[in-house]
């Protein structure tokens, strides 16, 4: 778990290794559930297996401004079977388009240097 903190508004990091959509739902629901105040659960997925499934959820942040963003670092990494959560406390303060991108990508990206350290 990793938090990045930008205008007030908190962005919670998680990554997971995983091998099915069946999984992932899962572990969502279960973010969904710990966080029940959290204004936004966005993620990312990538799993490698009888075949390549990746997918990019915003949950109603504006387009490509939040799971693109996790889907770009999980690329860019080469990494595979990972979810990748980022769940966002709004703190009153918009960040437009490029902040969200930023915020989105810095978390994921601490998400994943955490595990690798």
């Amino acid at each position: 778990m990793a938090l990045v903190e930008v205008k007030k508004s908190k962005f919670i990091s998680y990554i997971f290794n995983v091998n099915s959509v069946d999984e992932i739902k899962r572990i969502i629901e279960q973010i969904k559930v710990e966080n029940k105040k959290a204004t936004h659960v966005c993620y990312a997925y990538s799993i490698s297996g009888k075949e390549f499934l990746e997918k990019a959820f915003d949950d109603s942040e504006p387009s490509g401004t939040a799971g693109k963003p996790i889907l770009n670092v999980i690329q860019k990494q080469n990494l595979s079977n990972i979810l990748i959560v980022v769940v966002r406390y709004f703190g009153g303060i918009k960040l437009g388009a490029g902040g969200l991108v930023r915020a989105y990508s810095k978390a994921a990206s601490l998400a994943v240097l955490e595990t690798k350290t």
